[in-house]
């Protein structure tokens, strides 16, 4: 059983989150709210606590704000681009303190060009037609000039299109096409016209397309393809126009052939330089190359006897690489006779009263060689006696 002591202990209830508290409490032991001992809580209606104030709104209230914020927003942001744009163009700021004049604007007149529409064609009436007898649509649509798909789809047809005799068919007219317009594009006469000039000639008495064409120094081709004749033949009062930018090309000097450098000495091969023949052995003498000649070249083999009173030469021209000496250069003595030879290349120009007077020299002489030949047998010397020169 409880006392009385305290069933009678007066309390009070903190204002702010409801704790009971002893009468003489001064701040809430719960939340610290102070608590005002001095106020009768029955006559002020409870402790005042320290709260922020609260504002409530409607929902179009706070929408009404919102909009209006926005707007705010939005002005600002125009004013701030109106000015850095003044500010980029400085045509457009007025000094200050100037008179602002007002621009006078002067409209110019344009003239409206009206394009030229196409033409609208509007659809010409059918032809009542009776199909005859074993007639088709083909031959319909051949006799009036138009498809076979248009006369079923004006009819209602099958696909295959079939008839029968006296059967009424409603035909469809062509339906007219536009001409297409004009275009700057110029024909090939007309190109041909503007390049270059041409001349009116009227065919006379005895003329002739050879004689007009050298005339005029143009080909008979020329003034054909122009005048579009199918032939070569003409007539007495013909028109006929010469495109002269057609005329055939002045020939020119017939250009000189270039002259290749000189060759350069032909390398000797055979005979080594002192070889020793005997008897009626045939000799045989070879050399290399320098390269392909041109059709009006040749090596020239000059071969002298040292030993002859008249030092006997003689001067062959060949295009192959060998060269046999001839039988009659044979020693008809006992004596040894020295020989000596070269080669170089020559270039045949003609006129010469001899044939060695129609060719040139045309490259550069080789080394000179000599070889030794005796006629009849016997001792043989060791080294062929070479004569001076």
């Amino acid at each position: 059983m409880m006392s009385q002591d305290t069933n009678n202990t007066k309390t009070k209830l903190c204002p702010v989150c409801g704790t009971r508290l002893n009468e003489s409490a001064t701040r809430c032991l719960v939340c610290g709210t102070e608590l005002d001992t001095k106020a009768n809580p029955k006559k002020s209606g409870g402790v005042k606590s320290k709260r922020l104030p609260e504002i409530t709104l409607s929902l179009p209230a706070a929408l009404g704000l919102l909009a209006l914020f926005i707007t705010l927003v939005a002005v600002v942001i125009f004013l701030i681009i109106s000015a850095s744009t003044q500010d980029k163009n400085p045509e457009t700021v007025e000094a200050v303190g100037s008179p602002t004049v007002s621009p006078t604007v002067t409209l110019t007149p344009t003239t409206t060009q009206t394009p030229t529409l196409a033409p609208t064609w509007t659809p010409l009436p059918t032809i009542s037609y009776t199909v005859k007898a074993n007639e088709t649509c083909s031959d319909i649509a051949v006799a009036f000039g138009i498809s076979v798909q248009s006369i079923i789809l004006e009819n209602n047809l099958t696909a295959d299109c079939t008839l029968y005799e006296n059967q009424p068919l409603n035909i469809p007219q062509p339906t007219p096409t536009a001409s297409p317009q004009p275009t700057a594009t110029l024909s090939d006469i007309e190109k041909t016209e503007s390049a270059c000039g041409t001349v009116d000639y009227i065919v006379q008495a005895n003329d002739n397309l050879s004689k007009i064409a050298d005339e005029y120094d143009v080909s008979m081709t020329s003034i054909k393809e122009y005048n579009g004749m199918p032939n070569d033949t003409v007539y007495e009062g013909m028109p006929l126009t010469i495109p002269l930018c057609m005329r055939e090309p002045t020939q020119g000097p017939t250009p000189t052939p270039t002259t290749p450098p000189p060759y350069p000495g032909p390398n000797l091969l055979l005979p080594a330089d002192g070889a020793s023949f005997i008897g009626s052995t045939s000799i045989t003498l070879q050399w290399a190359a320098v390269g392909e000649l041109l059709g009006d070249e040749a090596y020239a083999i000059t071969i002298t006897d040292l030993t002859s009173d008249n030092r006997e030469t003689i001067t062959d021209f060949v295009t192959d690489t060998s060269y046999i000496l001839p039988q009659s250069m044979m020693p008809t003595d006992s004596v040894p006779h020295i020989y000596r030879w070269s080669i170089y290349i020559a270039r045949q120009v003609g006129g010469g009263a001899t044939e060695a007077d129609s060719w040139i020299s045309a490259g550069n002489l080789s080394d000179q060689r000599v070889f030794g030949w005796f006629s009849t047998s016997g001792p043989v010397p060791t080294e062929a006696a070479t004569p001076t020169p």
